[in-house]
This record gives C-alpha cells, sequence and structure tokens, in this order.
C-alpha cells in the first residue's frame, strides 16, 4: 500500500519542487520497502514536504531503519496573494504579503520531527522560495480570513536553500550574539521572533542534541551549545 502522495492528488507547489530538485538520473515516485517515495537517487530517499511534517514521522522512522533519507521542506521568504473568484475563473486582485519566512519559522514544522535531526541517515534541506497562494472564497470556511480559504500554493522561484546533515549544521541557527548560558526569552529577542516561537526551536535544538538544560535562572531554564563554537 503506497503512503506517499498520489501524483493524482499532487499539489502544484510539491510538484514543481520535485521537478526542481530531480536530476536526469533519479528515480521519480519510486516503491521502497513498502512505502513510496518521491526521488530515489541511488541510494538516498528525498520526500519533498510542504506542510505538516508530523505525517512523515511513522513513514521516516520505518525507513530511516535502513535507508539515508533526506526531507526537502520549503519556507516562503515571499508570498504573493492571489485572489480568484468562486468558481476559479476570474483573478479578484494580487498582493504582496508583508510577511517574510525566516528559518526560525522551521521549528513551527518541526517540533514532531526534531529527534530525528540526530538519526546518521536523516538529512534536512530547506528551500526559500518565492510563492503565490491562491485563495477563493467559500462563506463559511476559514473565519480569520473571512471565507477566504487557500486553494492552492505554486512556486515562482527558489531563492535560498540550507542544508543540514548533522546536529552540528543546526549550530549556524542561533544567533552569534547570544549569551551563554542563554533562556528562552534571550533567543527570542536575539531572533526577532515571539517567546512561544523561540520556546519551540529550544524544544527542537534540545531533542537533537545542539544545546543542552544547565540550570535555571529563576524559573526559567538555562540552555548551553552542546557543541563548542567555530574559530572566527
Amino acid at each position: 500500500m503506497s503512503n506517499a502522495i498520489g501524483t493524482l492528488n499532487e499539489k502544484p507547489l510539491h510538484a514543481a519542487l520535485k521537478e526542481w530538485y530531480a536530476r536526469p538520473e533519479d528515480k521519480l515516485e519510486a516503491s521502497v520497502d513498502g512505502f513510496t517515495v518521491d526521488i530515489l537517487r541511488g541510494d538516498l530517499l528525498i520526500e519533498i514536504q510542504t506542510q505538516n511534517l508530523s505525517r512523515l514521522r511513522r513513514k521516516l522512522v520505518q525507513l530511516l531503519a535502513q535507508h539515508a533519507v533526506r526531507v526537502v521542506y520549503p519556507i516562503a521568504r515571499e508570498r504573493w496573494i492571489v485572489r480568484k473568484s468562486r468558481n476559479g475563473r476570474r483573478v479578484l486582485g494580487r498582493r504582496k504579503s508583508p510577511k517574510r519566512g525566516g528559518m526560525e519559522s522551521l521549528f513551527e514544522e518541526l517540533v514532531s520531527i526534531a529527534p530525528l535531526m540526530a538519526h546518521p541517515n536523516f538529512s534536512l534541506h530547506v528551500v526559500g522560495i518565492q510563492e503565490e497562494q491562491i485563495r477563493h472564497q467559500d462563506i463559511g470556511r476559514s473565519w480569520r480570513r473571512k471565507g477566504w480559504v487557500i486553494q492552492e500554493r505554486r512556486l515562482l522561484q527558489v531563492v535560498d536553500q540550507w542544508l543540514y546533515e548533522t546536529p552540528r549544521d543546526m549550530m549556524k541557527i542561533l544567533p552569534t550574539g547570544l549569551p551563554e548560558p542563554f533562556t528562552t526569552k534571550e533567543l527570542s529577542e536575539a531572533t526577532g521572533q515571539p517567546v512561544w516561537l523561540a520556546q519551540k526551536m529550544a524544544y527542537c535544538l534540545r531533542k537533537m542534541g545542539v544545546i543542552t538544560a544547565a540550570g535555571k535562572r529563576s524559573r526559567s531554564i538555562l540552555y548551553v551549545r552542546s557543541y563548542k563554537k567555530r574559530a572566527e
């Protein structure tokens, strides 16, 4: 039984990223140990997941036991929102979103699979993209967007990328000016992110073995880097 997104139900962003990532010698939609993987490149299994990394967890755990697996995950560095009529035939407007996705936003999704980063067979390839988000109005749904529902996402361009093959590679995510030890509040201030996201960052990095707990300051847990800083 297939455990991957079938090509018939494949979303535009997923399909475009697979086309961008694939090489001529790759095998697409390959069957491995009862699962279907997006790309088979020699001995490397590549899974492209545009959202909800938690859906991959069971599949990853089983495949990592015998195979090298890489997850490709996009972050929208820039986004254009396209509003269409209910039947999808007319474009009602197109605007650029003021929001810009940074590496920190990765941790909103990474919580569910963070421990896998320490597995020797696991790697994570994050791609920064420009995308279009197509929306149509469906009264009664998505009250937060006044009834505007996300229909699909489309890739415009890949603008940058980061490959993380070991927990040590994740060290570069920590700001250079971060004190040691530090709290999640100080991590929040150093990254310019809300405290709740800094807490998720700390949780993930701790599960990966990148940082460790080192006591408390008042009620706040103190963290230190698990690896020495690289020489400047």
